[in-house]
């Protein structure tokens, strides 16, 4: 119960409720406008899916488990409503609200499509709309205005759903992970997906009474103050429990541990602690997780014995977090090598292998061995295309789901060979290693270890410092006329120069590690020779001894490092060598976040998941998947063998397309600046974005700027490079900054309005190369406030838009567009790009303002 005065809040009796409760009836929630708009990111969006897919697992053992998701204060609604309907105010918790509706309307479209239309007329009625009642009321959920338009056409279905936009992108994300979701041999796991989030997820809802100053109570929930960590807790109670002995063990065995661990890195332990038996425990539920297990022991000898414990596993942790402090040579390279991977839920594992050799039960042969097994686990997925699939959830369960039957390490190997984990098989490796665009999977700082790790394997008496090194596309991703002649000798009848292109540049075979890649760039491959021939590194060394780069070469390559990483990471045990297959989960969770008013190619696709366009058409023709009207042609004209795959519609895809936004020429050809590209998708699909980016060197070597010049007025002549140049001037003149950066194959030039020392972080508008792309970085700023706000970002679209020729498409909202640099020679032009940069500038400023204000 909570009591409330004028100055305080209100607080009532609260009650634990379901989704379903909230929805069923004839109910409507309205969303203030003193509200933010939607706001959850796709970090939040991924952290709710994991959640329900976990659940929803766990519900197939136990109909009855639930699993929190927070609160929801609703006050009363000051209108009276028709009779028969319940009006409410949220308070607080509308974006939890929100994101379940959206969810709902893609479990509904999804239903819909796949299995029967009665799923639409189902969970309408049921839990989104007031069907009978009038059309004010007709809402279960009203958001705020801002946010209704894109809202509605989600609602409604209609050609918009999935937009550019928050709401439309949770929708695009829901749709895709139902798509990966969807397993064809099992009929049930979509409807226990959609029970999971109607009577699973609880919530906890606050109603305020009639009267209730509804912005006070807002204020008041939104305050922020210090609180307790759970570690913080945790310690708490465990000396609550030793009252005779409590000095002591805090001396003794409390104090030491607390000085070895920062905060985190104690509830990080405490957490660990709980996932060796329960890999379903959250960390946000550590406290609660721990407190119940300790409940259960009755006695101060048994609380001690575990702050004991608790004291030893720390110094485990503490071996994990830095393997300097790890004796044996083998074990401390193998536990540098997973750190340096960056994916901390592999530690449940790693604390476990320790342990068992502290305890006697392995060696630490057998543990470097397990170590290892796990490493190459982790390389041969990224060298698939499926980094991040479910990895998480595999790796919190070996511990508990491994044969503790079997040495430790064939335990580890048997475990991650069995079911499907995407251990790949020495044959999936040699077919990916040809085919798979490796540049675009994963995290950039994986695929520079994996390409580090491959140079180390030659055992150079002399080893040269990779750390320095990057990326080098040998073939690169601008083309000249010299390459496009090269590359065009290696061209079948019937193949197109793009696709052929699309299809080797980004794979393995034609990436190396250089020192060089501002100064190599685009330069022809004669170039190129000599500055890796006087590398030091035996993979420069080894495409110098080649006399031209195409096809043929990169493919000898690809296969040659095939068999290198064969040798060098083990694969899985002989019952888990089934062919993984074609990747069409990951063409699927692409297309489904295909936006609203884009389209991609066949050819495309086909070098997204490393096949020929022909299979993807094949597949397309056969196969149900998401938005395969937005695959076109590479002219961009709709397949003249397009057919709905629905016996019902007869529709012409390309009107349809044209409802969605995407528009056509004369000849039939859709908007070039619509166009998705196979590095645009792989962006689309990624749960690593914010990771992909480039950013500016922090160092600032101060021969880049020159670089950057040179490279400018070398590749775009004195007018194109005279024009950028005085944009740039401009920029300094009103207050911002350049930063440079080493680009996969330029140096690149970084527009910073603010840096890495303001309070909400740094911040640019675009990027410039000096291949000729000025890019407008609108995945960077959904981010930084106050451009993380959609709106700010459209506004800053349109105002580019205004300059004659440049066509920023509104589906590439939260990607990287951009345009010719020779634009800026127009001096009419280059006004209006130095006015909307000003402007840029001028909000990125005030937002660091009003920053200062709120912490002073």
């Amino acid at each position: 119960m909570v009591n409330v005065s004028q100055e305080g809040v209100l607080v009532v009796a609260a009650r634990e409720t379901t989704l379903q409760e909230l929805l069923e009836g004839s109910k409507q929630y309205k969303v203030p406008l003193y509200q933010r708009t939607y706001s959850w990111t796709h970090a939040h969006l991924e952290r709710l899916w994991d959640d329900i897919i976990q659940l929803a697992e766990d519900r197939a053992a136990d109909p009855a488990v639930t699993h929190f998701i927070g609160s929801l204060v609703l006050a009363p609604s000051p209108t009276n409503g028709p009779a028969g309907v319940q009006e409410f105010l949220v308070i607080d918790g509308q974006q939890r609200l929100t994101t379940l509706s959206i969810l709902l309307c893609a479990l509904r479209d999804y239903r819909a499509e796949r299995e029967t239309a009665e799923h639409r007329e189902r969970i309408d009625q049921q839990y989104l709309i007031n069907k009978w009642k009038p059309e004010e009321h007709q809402l279960k959920l009203v958001p705020t205005q801002a946010d209704r338009p894109a809202y509605l056409a989600c609602l409604y279905a209609t050609p918009q759903a999935g937009g550019s936009d928050r709401v439309g992108g949770a929708y695009r994300f829901f749709k895709a992970q139902l798509t990966s979701a969807d397993d064809p041999d099992d009929l049930t796991d979509i409807q226990r997906v959609e029970d999971t989030v109607i009577s699973g997820l609880s919530l906890v809802s606050v109603t305020a009474q009639a009267g209730d100053n509804a912005h006070r109570i807002f204020e008041s929930l939104n305050n922020t103050g210090l609180r307790l960590t759970q570690g913080d807790l945790l310690r708490n109670y465990l000396f609550m429990r030793l009252p005779t002995r409590s000095e002591a063990v805090y001396d003794s065995l409390w104090l030491p541990l607390q000085k070895s661990l920062s905060s985190s890195e104690l509830e990080l332990l405490f957490w660990l602690d709980l996932v060796q038996s329960d890999p379903r425990i959250k960390q946000a539920d550590t406290y609660a997780g721990q407190q119940r297990r300790l409940d259960r022991m009755r006695t101060e000898q048994e609380i001690e014995q575990e702050v004991a414990r608790f004291a030893r596993l720390g110094a485990l942790l503490r071996t994990i977090l830095d393997p300097a402090h790890e004796a044996d040579p083998p074990v401390r390279h193998r536990l540098q090598r997973l750190g340096a991977w960056g994916t901390t839920t592999v530690y449940p594992l790693l604390l476990h292998l320790l342990d068992r050799r502290q305890s006697g039960t392995a060696d630490s042969a057998q543990i470097a061995s397990a170590m290892l097994y796990v490493e190459s686990y982790f390389v041969r997925r990224l060298l698939i295309g499926r980094a991040t699939a479910s990895i998480n959830r595999v790796l919190l369960s070996v511990v508990t789901e491994m044969d503790t039957a079997l040495p430790v390490d064939e335990a580890v190997r048997q475990y991650l060979s069995a079911g499907r984990k995407y251990y790949a098989s020495d044959a999936d490796v040699r077919a990916a290693v040809r085919t798979i665009p490796y540049y675009l999977n994963g995290r950039p700082h994986q695929r520079a270890l994996v390409l580090r790790w491959l140079e180390e394997s030659y055992g150079s008496k002399e080893p040269v410092d990779l750390t320095s090194l990057t990326i080098e596309h040998v073939l690169p991703q601008t083309i000249t006329p010299e390459w496009r002649d090269t590359l065009s000798e290696d061209l079948e009848p019937g193949e197109e120069f793009g696709q052929v292109h699309e299809a080797l540049v980004h794979t393995l075979g034609n990436l190396t590690l250089t020192g060089y890649n501002a100064k190599l760039s685009n330069s022809s491959f004669e170039i190129k020779r000599q500055q890796l021939a006087a590398s030091g590194v035996f993979m420069n060394q080894e495409i110098a001894r080649e006399e031209r780069w195409g096809r043929p070469q990169i493919h000898a390559r690809a296969d040659a490092l095939a068999e290198r990483v064969i040798e060098e990471w083990p694969g899985p045990t002989a019952q888990g060598q089934n062919r993984i297959g074609m990747a069409w989960d990951v063409m699927n969770r692409a297309l489904a976040e295909l936006p609203a008013g884009s389209w991609t190619t066949y050819g495309d696709v086909a070098a997204l998941i490393g096949t020929h366009p022909v299979s993807i058409g094949q597949r397309l023709a056969t196969t149900s998947a998401p938005n395969a009207h937005r695959v076109l042609q590479t002219d961009g004209k709709v397949s003249p063998n397009f057919a709905w795959l629905e016996s019902d519609r007869s529709d012409d895809p390309r009107e349809v397309l044209e409802a969605e936004g995407v528009e056509f020429d004369a000849h039939g050809r859709a908007n070039r600046s619509q166009h998705i590209t196979t590095e645009e998708l792989a962006s689309l699909s990624s749960s690593e974005v914010a990771g992909m980016l480039p950013e500016p060197d922090p160092g600032q070597d101060p021969d880049l700027r020159d670089r950057f010049r040179d490279q400018l007025a070398e590749l775009q002549g004195p007018d194109i490079a005279r024009a950028t140049l005085l944009v740039l001037d401009a920029w300094v003149a009103a207050g911002g900054q350049l930063k440079y950066g080493v680009a996969p194959s330029e140096t690149s030039c970084f527009l910073l309005s603010r840096t890495q020392s303001a309070d909400d972080g740094t911040i640019w508008p675009a990027t410039i190369y000096p291949s000729g792309k000025f890019e407008v970085v609108f995945q960077h700023l959904r981010t930084r406030p106050p451009f993380d706000e959609p709106a700010l970002r459209e506004e800053l679209r349109q105002r580019f838009n205004k300059v004659d020729r440049v066509e920023l498409s509104a589906a590439k909202i939260d990607l990287r567009p951009g345009f010719d640099l020779s634009i800026l020679v127009d001096q009419q032009a280059r006004e209006v790009v130095v006015e909307t940069l000003g402007w840029f500038h001028e909000l990125s400023q005030t937002q660091q303002s009003s920053s200062r204000s709120r912490a002073e």
